[in-house]
């Protein structure tokens, strides 16, 4: 997947062995203030191994035209410094490798914009949450928690 900021491709394998929060992401949603809890929950807990990749993408007609801009709104306005990928379709068939899977695994698909899959050490994942579950929600948050304690 190619890195927002600079469009060069990263391998996703390099986050192996971490807690893995995956968020589809749109800077002109009601659900993009989550953007500042995100960046709260990486900060806290990435040295104890949990990363969040977020994945921009206009899929609800609420994203910004260009990589350029989606990369200067994050860091502007949210100080963002969690891994961001380029944009791209997160639904239907069009949807990116990463997205298929994760919607493959759980059975479901992001609804809208800030859905959430988190990811275990082991790669299982263990969860998906809707929009509705923000970064500052207790059980979310217990939940990580816990993926984080498990070697």
């Amino acid at each position: 997947m190619a890195r927002l900021q600079d469009e060069k491709p990263q391998n996703l394998c390099q986050y192996a062995g971490q807690v893995v929060l995956v968020v589809n992401t749109a800077s002109f949603c009601g659900f993009t203030p989550q953007y500042k809890g995100l960046e709260a929950l990486y900060a806290r807990y990435k040295d104890r191994g949990l990363v969040v990749l977020g994945f921009p993408s206009n899929d609800f007609n609420q994203e910004a035209d260009s990589n350029r801009k989606i990369a200067e709104f994050c860091e502007n306005t949210y100080g963002v410094k969690f891994p961001m990928f380029v944009a791209s379709h997160v639904t239907g068939d069009q949807a990116n490798p990463l997205f298929r899977q994760l919607a493959q695994a759980t059975g479901t698909r992001p609804r809208w914009n800030f859905y959430k899959y988190l990811i275990a050490r082991d790669g299982r994942v263990v969860d998906a949450y809707s929009s509705m579950t923000g970064p500052e929600d207790r059980s979310f948050v217990r939940e990580i928690e816990k993926q984080l304690a498990m070697r």
